[in-house]
């Protein structure tokens, strides 16, 4: 499995590699559609390899004799002493561990120095400390975290109302709305920046490339992860991301957890999430429907639809029903979050939606095109819609394609199209660095809605920051803290390092980390643990 899955992801099999077992479903169909050859190898070889294994070594079983207890006796401290040593792979004061192999800035070289069967089982050893996840990158005091966090948040001293929750903080929102406004949130699977021809990449989202001369378009927004889960997490609740694994899965072993449905609730808003696949992958339905969320649509509430792949109901089935639930809505207030699927391995998407000019021979720039087309039949339907004219639209994509590179954390493949659409919106380009924490805060101050809350996102909407904006992102045990073009790599068990962002790649400042930002780093990658251990992220 090695190759394909670093061909996918840029690394050896992790704890992606587990997590998603217990969705057979999809996985085993996408395995099927898109990794035969593979598969059919590997039926081979295995079998082979056991039957050669046997061949090799099934004469020492044959012919084993018994030992005497004296000579047991004699021979185990020798043996002991392999296998700690063993174990240990080291003679140093430490035992060998994953970070030893970390000679290299490019994470796929550190990788092949280790071993895909301990890699796997690393990770799976690490899950007992999902709960504190950022400890590995060094310790703070709660007292400092804090301070450090709220400090790069848009909230003056004075906005914190609530000693028992160190971020809840009131926001003002910088218009006034006599009217709610609806809140419809559309995540784009995979649509990261590289398709995106205004943003540097391939000529493939024109129909999003029209769209954002409508509104308030982001030309530097980043990503938080690289898996969907993370984008939902980012986009809905505001929080920080982990090492571990995102709060959504953790299902927040019961605590409630903010997410900006739960909180428009109080506002007197409804709210519906509107997915093509099967509300049970990666705890989607648990997480929302406990925290906030009125309903969940998914594959089963379909009775009709005219193209269902691996993945569940097209693109255009999902807006068409999204549609017909903002629809039902009338007069009431209501916040709808779409999550697309098309763009998926492995890239199902009905016949006759591209023209013959569109179509290639690369069926995932077939896919993105397909995504972009269902986009803007989705814009056209709303623009009819009765809803239209009193509704905040946010369009952006939970992460990028196949994030991988030669850097620590490959920051270009985090960037990622955003654009907000609306009444009283004026058509505008936000070029300082942005991230995905800060669009939910964003989101409230356009709806016209001031209150309290836990998030530490920036809100957008005010005069832009003189540090030239902020990113936080996770690429697996990596985080890089990015202010302006400066950059701090937290790894773990490892000294912070700090790089310049210059044309797309880290360039190693061979000096001492600024211990400022390092410090500012460290503290938002463990404010995450901290918060949600004591939850914090929540409201009173």
């Amino acid at each position: 499995a090695t190759p394909s899955f670093i061909e996918e992801y840029g690394i050896r099999p992790n704890r992606l590699f587990l997590e998603y077992l217990i969705y057979p479903r999809e996985v085993f169909s996408m395995l099927w559609a898109q990794y035969k050859p593979q598969l059919f190898i590997a039926s081979i070889l295995v079998p082979l390899a056991a039957w050669g294994a046997w061949i090799i070594f099934g004469w020492s079983l044959r012919h084993r004799t018994g030992w005497s207890l004296m000579r047991r006796i004699v021979v185990f401290p020798l043996l002991a002493a392999l296998i700690v040593l063993g174990a240990r792979s080291s003679l140093g004061h430490r035992p060998a561990n994953i970070s030893t192999a970390a000679f290299s800035s490019d994470p796929l070289v550190n990788d092949l120095a280790l071993n895909s069967t301990y890699s796997v089982m690393y990770a799976a050893y690490r899950m007992k400390d999902e709960k504190e996840a950022g400890k590995f990158y060094g310790r703070m005091s709660e007292e400092e975290i804090v301070r450090r966090v709220r400090q790069a948040m848009d909230a003056p001293e004075s906005a914190f109302i609530d000693p028992a929750l160190p971020t809840q903080h009131h926001q003002t929102a910088s218009r006034k709305i006599d009217r709610p406004y609806n809140l419809v949130i559309v995540l784009e699977e995979s649509m990261g920046a590289q398709f995106v021809e205004t943003l540097g990449g391939r000529p493939l989202t024109p129909r999003l490339v029209q769209l954002s001369t409508e509104g308030l378009w982001f030309e530097n927004l980043y990503a938080t992860g690289t898996r969907s889960v993370r984008g939902i997490e980012a986009v809905t609740t505001g929080f920080l991301p982990t090492p571990g694994r995102s709060v959504v899965k953790l299902s927040s072993f019961g605590k409630p957890f903010f997410n900006l449905a739960g909180y428009l609730k109080g506002y007197g808003y409804q709210s519906v999430f509107v997915y093509g696949g099967e509300s049970h992958f990666d705890n989607m339905r648990g997480f929302f429907l406990s925290n906030g969320f009125d309903r969940f649509i998914d594959e089963q509430d379909y009775t009709q639809w005219e193209f269902k792949g691996t993945w569940g109901i097209s693109d255009e089935d999902l807006f068409v029903k999204a549609n017909q639930e903002f629809e039902a809505y009338g007069d009431q207030p209501f916040m709808g979050l779409i999550f697309t699927s098309s763009y998926h391995s492995p890239f199902e998407f009905p016949e006759g939606r591209l023209t013959p000019e569109e179509l290639s021979d690369n069926p995932e720039h077939n896919a993105i095109r397909y995504a972009d087309f269902a986009l803007g039949r989705f814009f056209d339907l709303a623009r009819r819609s009765s809803y239209w004219n009193r509704t905040i639209f946010l369009v952006v994509a939970d992460h990028d394609s196949r994030v991988r590179g030669a850097n620590l954390v490959p920051i270009r493949h985090f960037k990622i199209p955003g654009l907000i659409i609306g009444p009283g919106i004026s058509p505008a380009n936000y070029t300082n660095v942005a991230s995905q924490i800060d669009l939910p805060p964003t989101l409230l101050s356009l709806m016209g809605i001031s209150g309290g809350h836990p998030m530490v996102g920036r809100d957008l909407t005010l005069p832009p920051r003189p540090d030239g904006g902020r990113a936080i992102m996770q690429y697996a045990t990596n985080q890089a803290y990015r202010i302006g073009d400066q950059v701090i790599i937290l790894q773990p068990q490892q000294l912070p390092a700090q790089y310049t962002y210059r044309n797309q790649e880290l360039v190693d400042k061979k000096t001492s980390p600024d211990p400022e930002l390092a410090a500012n780093a460290l503290a938002h990658a463990l404010w995450p643990s901290l918060a949600y251990r004591k939850n914090y992220h929540t409201l009173p």
